[in-house]
């Protein structure tokens, strides 16, 4: 196993910043949780405790929030896109008409009572899969056009997936920084609206509203565990994930919050290498890794502003770990529930069995027999063709195992 580990740039203070909370508050996550709550077929996602997998290990507790279920989109995604692209449209119709943006309800765009406004709206991002079809399915919901970019090592299934929300997909050259640009250009040559998961100089509005629709899915997680957290370790890709669960985690819990851990896939560690470096530096090539979903060479600013003050550390884990893990959850240790995991789900647990596993990062982190770990389960298997030729069976057959 691959596994690199690098500290967090500063020492996380107590208190939560003042000067984060206009970028993501406890505030800002309830209003989300309010209006996510009201889309039909909202539920929570299930908390598996892990006893056998934690005994296994070395660890007190292993609790994975499996988010395989949200929505029917198969990942926490869902709860980001889609809340940033009901914002846009609310903003919109808000100038439009001159009413108040929080008069403004998702369930009036289902209802259809501004479509005429919306529907000549078009909305667009660049994914690897997950996002782009959250922002296709928010478009689909509430009434307006959606336009896709995905890149040259987007599976076809994923592609499909997207589409099926009746998004038109275009495939690009390059990699997933090179997607993201292709999106924006054309946005700009066609008055479309970018609802990207990732910030950079002059653009943070959206991203911060996909990070709060996040929030929704880590104030979920800490409600459901038996007692808080002593560690977290979570997924990186452009950081807007990792920096929503540890905003949310570090305000509630204030000196309590968790020893914090960001992991990645080895060939698209941005944010590992960004705190070696301590300022956010680029990771180019073609970014090949099974762990699609975090194939991401360029940092969120705004996600990476809150990381460097309050993550310990960033850690990198290679492919064979993840697609080891996503077998081991499909047929799990004795008492464990079967776990249906995507490549991208597994990257925070497989950081946290590689350092409870090494002596010297298990004491750094101070890692061992009395940690209660939370890792966030972002995605069940959606890409199905995959996951079967990853893990050997097709997702509805490792679930009928359950009891």
């Amino acid at each position: 196993m691959t596994c690199l580990c690098t500290p967090g740039p500063t020492r996380r203070a107590a208190d939560y910043p003042a000067e984060f909370l206009p970028l993501q508050s406890l505030a800002a996550g309830r209003k989300a949780a309010a209006e996510i709550a009201a889309w039909p077929g909202f539920a929570a996602t299930p908390l598996h405790d892990l006893k056998g997998l934690a005994a296994t290990a070395g660890l007190g507790s292993v609790y994975y929030k499996d988010e395989g279920g949200r929505f029917g989109l198969g990942s926490f995604k869902a709860l980001g896109g889609a809340y940033a692209v009901f914002r846009l449209l609310q903003d919109r119709i808000a100038e439009a008409t001159g009413t108040a943006p929080d008069s403004i309800t998702g369930t009036d765009l289902i209802a259809g009572r501004h479509a005429q406004i919306v529907r000549d709206i078009t909305v667009t991002c660049a994914t690897d899969g997950n996002h782009g079809r959250s922002v296709a399915w928010g478009a689909s919901l509430f009434g307006c056009r959606c336009v896709i970019y995905i890149h040259a090592l987007v599976s076809d299934g994923r592609r499909d997936a997207i589409a099926a929300y009746g998004a038109e997909v275009v495939r690009t050259a390059g990699n997933y920084d090179d997607s993201v640009r292709q999106a924006q250009a054309d946005a700009g040559r066609n008055g479309w609206f970018v609802v990207s998961d990732t910030s950079y100089p002059g653009y943070e509005n959206v991203p911060r509203n996909v990070m709060q629709g996040y929030g929704v899915m880590a104030a979920e997680a800490l409600a459901q565990c038996p007692a808080p957290p002593t560690h977290i370790f979570v997924q990186g890709g452009v950081g807007g994930l990792a920096a929503a669960v540890l905003a949310h985690a570090w305000e509630k819990l204030e000196a309590g919050c968790p020893r914090f851990v960001v992991v990645e896939p080895d060939r698209a560690d941005c944010l590992r290498r960004s705190a070696e470096a301590g300022h956010p530096v680029a990771v180019t090539g073609d970014l090949d890794t099974i762990m699609a979903g975090l194939a991401c060479g360029e940092v969120s600013l705004i996600a990476w502003k809150i990381l460097a003050a309050g993550a310990d550390a960033f850690m990198a884990v290679d492919d064979d770990s993840a697609a080891a893990l996503m077998r081991r959850l499909a047929t799990p240790a004795a008492g464990d529930p079967p776990v249906v995991a995507g490549e991208s789900a597994v990257a925070g647990l497989a950081g946290a069995l590689a350092a409870a596993a090494d002596p010297a990062l298990a004491a750094r982190l101070a890692l061992g027999p009395q940690s209660r770990v939370l890792v966030f389960g972002t995605e069940g298997a959606t890409d199905p063709a995959l996951y079967q030729q990853i893990v050997g069976r097709s997702a509805t057959a490792v679930l009928q195992t359950r009891a």
